[in-house]
């Protein structure tokens, strides 16, 4: 039997692990003598992440909640690898499993690593090139010590193989935030809110924020948000907010009519209203993806991305994070001349049977 430990430590990283979850139980249920464990380690705190979550995503509740939340950086990632240390310990496998950019992803890599166990990073490869994120540092840690690279995109490959990466160790599988995305659309819920405003569809924008290039720094916060109101025409602003974002938008008394500040929504419910958006405006990457595949204009509040085809190929344009830039691209969004979506490889909804895959055969 070929054990795994699956990892997951904040909402995003479910989204990314319930196909690859989906995929074993198809394999068993064929014969394949594979099985895993689902580890939460708690990185982020969510009130929604409860057992309807899991219902929604259809996969079963994680086996054990390392409960690792807050604290500084130092401080969480130490948690993480000796909470993480002891499981593995006392469960030992044949390998781990980490999605993603999280603290999470990079501590429990490490952890496996020292106890000399095989290490698989799914979305391996990309990058920003921006070391003042968080995200950046852990996505080259984790990649230095990964044993086998599942890849979202030829970029990714040639990241990897720029790094010294042997190809044979590379799987461009895919992208498994798709697979979920595209079996959850049709069960997608729509939210109270819809109602309340009485929303009609294309006449409305989605807004998300909460990376601390935007939201840490109360001018900036308030200069971009003013220049998004004074763009936006007559149409509503629907924010559901990240409580790092609320603590200072609170405090900045921006009040508006068309203004309308929501609590988090649930997966189902949140890619409702952006399905149906005039247009997303974010500083998220798995965001960008998923306004790709459903043709939604996205407008990016940073100055890089390490999800480059969402540009190329998709419905994303890089803002940057100065507020002046903000008129130019909404007026070109109001008179129609926004791109649209073409087909991204391997974006298919079938990432996750060629992962599962590839791990039958290590």
């Amino acid at each position: 039997m070929y054990k795994v430990t699956i990892v997951a430590g904040a909402r995003p990283n479910f989204m990314k692990i319930a196909p690859i979850i989906h995929e074993i139980h198809n394999v068993q249920k064929k014969g394949a003598l594979i099985d895993y464990r689902l580890v939460h380690t708690g990185q982020h705190y969510d009130k929604k992440l409860s057992g309807s979550f899991f219902e929604q995503l259809q996969i079963p509740e994680p086996h054990v909640n390392l409960e690792c939340g807050g604290g500084t950086q130092a401080e969480q990632t130490a948690n993480i690898m000796v909470k993480f240390e002891k499981y593995l310990l006392d469960n030992p496998c044949d390998l781990v499993l980490v999605v993603g950019d999280v603290t999470s992803t990079m501590a429990c890599a490490v952890v496996a690593q020292k106890l000399k166990t095989k290490v698989a990073h799914v979305e391996a490869g990309i990058r920003s090139n921006d070391w003042s994120m968080p995200e950046e540092i852990n996505r080259l840690i984790t990649d230095s010590i990964t044993n086998y690279f599942f890849t979202t995109s030829e970029l990714a490959n040639q990241n990897l193989k720029a790094n010294g990466i042997d190809k044979e160790k590379i799987f461009f599988v895919g992208n498994t935030m798709i697979d979920t995305l595209l079996k959850q659309r049709p069960n997608f819920v729509k939210p109270q809110v819809w109602n309340d405003l009485d929303l009609q569809e294309k006449e409305y924008f989605v807004i998300t924020l909460h990376r601390p290039a935007n939201v840490d720094h109360e001018n900036s916060l308030k200069a971009m948000m003013q220049e998004i109101i004074a763009n936006t025409q007559d149409l509503p602003l629907i924010f559901p907010m990240h409580p790092r974002t609320a603590k200072i938008f609170n405090s900045l008394g921006i009040v508006h009519e068309r203004l309308h500040i929501v609590d988090p929504l649930s997966y189902l419910e949140f890619n409702y209203l952006v399905e149906k958006a005039k247009a997303v405006i974010t500083d998220s990457g798995g965001i960008t993806e998923e306004t790709t595949i459903m043709n939604v204009p996205c407008l990016t509040l940073r100055d890089n991305t390490e999800r480059p085809e969402t540009i190329t190929l998709g419905t994303n344009e890089l803002v940057g994070t100065n507020p002046d830039n903000m008129a130019p691209y909404l007026n070109k969004l109001f008179k129609g001349d926004w791109k649209t979506a073409n087909e991204i490889p391997l974006w298919d909804g079938n990432t996750a049977e060629r992962i599962v895959s590839a791990i039958l055969t290590f």
